[in-house]
């Protein structure tokens, strides 16, 4: 496999284009018995998705890792987050699909979700404040305001999906060390400065981040300290480094060939940032992880 499989919409349909409301909810076993309940490591650009697993045992494939999964469980997966499944039995549960410009409009007026999207979340601990029924029961609803055709559809849809990330959120912080960040406009650079992170990876200087944000360049380290204690370059090079990693397990992209893709200058400026970061060399990484 030369790339990484990537898909606008749904996994397996390559023609997708969802617009900036697209929502789409299905059960588990809809679509993934089509691919012999394999589904290929892969991301969405744009997009979010909620996996609810009721039942099953399975393998959950991440950039450059590989775990088993005891249900129920629960698995939210931002936008260029690779993630990919092995059902060892066929599973039970359900999938919630929504673009990322449809999340964000959810709470217009607080960014406090932020800190839980930057990376994958796994849930499987649900004696904190709501147990699996509870999630389960929040996706239910939002299927039947989806699916239905009811008065103020529109709405009640919205508060349904607030009803459900809030739960999730809870849980979340349920989890957590340290407390909520209660300056919403931190929150919201932050959300931002995640976003053109994904889009910009190294073209972009620490300074050019700051300055499209309108903000000071110790203001943005500060806020990012501040949401998940790590400086602004750091997620820089976290955000680069993931997606060598990437590259590295499921393409056969060469090492200069990445190095051009991730914007390193030359090859060997690549090669010691990865073994800075990973403790190895780009090479070693992929004959451990593929075998050659």
């Amino acid at each position: 496999m030369k790339q990484i499989n990537k898909y606008e919409g749904l996994y397996g349909d390559r023609d997708a284009k969802p617009d900036a409301g697209y929502i789409f909810s299905e059960l588990l076993g809809t679509r993934s018995w089509k691919f012999d309940w394999n589904i290929e490591p892969h991301i969405h650009p744009s997009i979010y998705q909620l996996f609810f697993f009721e039942e099953g045992k399975l393998t959950f494939f991440e950039a450059d890792s590989q775990r088993e999964l005891q249900t129920p469980c629960m698995l939210l997966i931002p936008p260029m987050a690779l993630h990919g499944f092995r059902y060892e039995t066929v599973a039970g549960g359900r999938i919630l699909t929504l673009s990322d410009v449809m999340l964000d409009t959810l709470f217009p007026e607080s960014a406090l979700l932020a800190p839980m999207l930057t990376t994958i979340r796994c849930f499987a601990d649900f004696s904190g404040p709501y147990t699996a029924e509870d999630i389960l029961a929040l996706i239910k609803e939002v299927d039947k305001e989806l699916f239905g055709d009811l008065p103020e559809k529109k709405t009640m849809l919205r508060i349904c999906l607030q009803k459900l990330f809030l739960a999730v959120y809870r849980l979340w912080q349920d989890q957590q060390s340290t407390g909520t960040l209660s300056d919403h406009h931190s929150l919201g650079y932050f959300r931002r400065f995640q976003q053109r992170i994904r889009e910009e990876g190294l073209r972009y200087t620490i300074a050019q981040f700051a300055e499209e944000l309108g903000i000071t360049t110790v203001h943005l380290n500060r806020i990012c300290r501040e949401v998940i204690g790590k400086s602004a370059g750091q997620l820089v090079q976290d955000h680069i480094l993931e997606e060598a990693k990437k590259y590295l397990t499921y393409t056969s992209y060469t090492v200069s060939e990445i190095a051009y893709l991730l914007n390193f200058e030359y090859p060997n400026y690549f090669a010691r940032f990865f073994r800075k970061h990973a403790g190895v060399s780009p090479k070693e990484f992929r004959t451990k992880k593929t075998g050659h």
